[in-house]
């Protein structure tokens, strides 16, 4: 491979100008300019959205995409026909599901309650049938451990809808899914009691107003 000359050096016996710094500045010393070679990869960032712990048990089935929960109700806009009123300050929001999916609505709805800000311990969510897979696995260790969680108020709390000693939070997700129309019935006011901010009620529209409707 050619050899790079080297620049001739310049001697103090070399005739000619020189440079000489101008009076009170000082003449910069050369800079090291860095060599080619692989740039260091770039620190990688920190996940979009805040993740839920991960349930036990097998594989979700996918889920449907539904509307993030609205920030504000006006006074134009009316609950579903058959629905009583929140408690004071409380929104209303029904997501239409099955009862075999209407866990799965709940979980997309805190999903995206997580993703537009609420923190995780302003987030209850009740089921009125079959315990949420995580209140089950979580109570196969003992309810001291269960209800210590909900205690904490630092994660989402699964309870069923009939348990008197969930406590309220800023945001309440039910599951109509399944369960008796009477437990039904007394589910879903209690929910709104509870609710501070939004009550969200996933499940079937006609079987929630014909349960609420037959026990107004």
């Amino acid at each position: 491979m050619p050899l790079i000359p080297e620049e001739p050096q310049i001697h103090e016996s070399v005739p000619g100008p020189r440079a000489t710094p101008a009076a009170g500045r000082t003449a910069p010393s050369p800079r090291p300019v860095p060599g080619p070679g692989p740039r260091p990869a770039p620190p990688r960032g920190a996940p979009a959205a805040s993740a839920r712990p991960g349930k036990p048990g097998p594989a979700a089935p996918p889920r449907v995409p539904v509307a993030a929960p609205p920030a504000q109700r006006t006074g134009s806009e009316q609950p579903a026909a058959g629905t009583p009123g929140t408690a004071a300050g409380a929104q209303l929001q029904l997501i239409p599901a099955p009862a075999g999916g209407a866990v799965d609505a709940a979980d997309e709805a805190v999903d995206l309650l997580l993703d537009t800000g609420r923190a995780p311990g302003e987030i209850l969510v009740l089921t009125t049938g079959d315990a949420h897979p995580w209140a089950a696995h979580e109570l196969s260790f003992g309810e001291t451990s269960y209800w210590a969680q909900h205690d904490a108020a630092d994660d989402v709390f699964y309870a069923d809808a009939t348990a008197g000693r969930a406590a309220g939070r800023p945001v309440v997700v039910v599951a109509v899914n399944g369960g008796t129309d009477e437990a039904t019935a007394q589910a879903l006011p209690a929910a709104m009691a509870r609710a501070g901010a939004l009550l969200i009620v996933c499940g079937d529209p006609q079987t929630i107003n014909a349960v609420l409707g037959a026990h107004a």
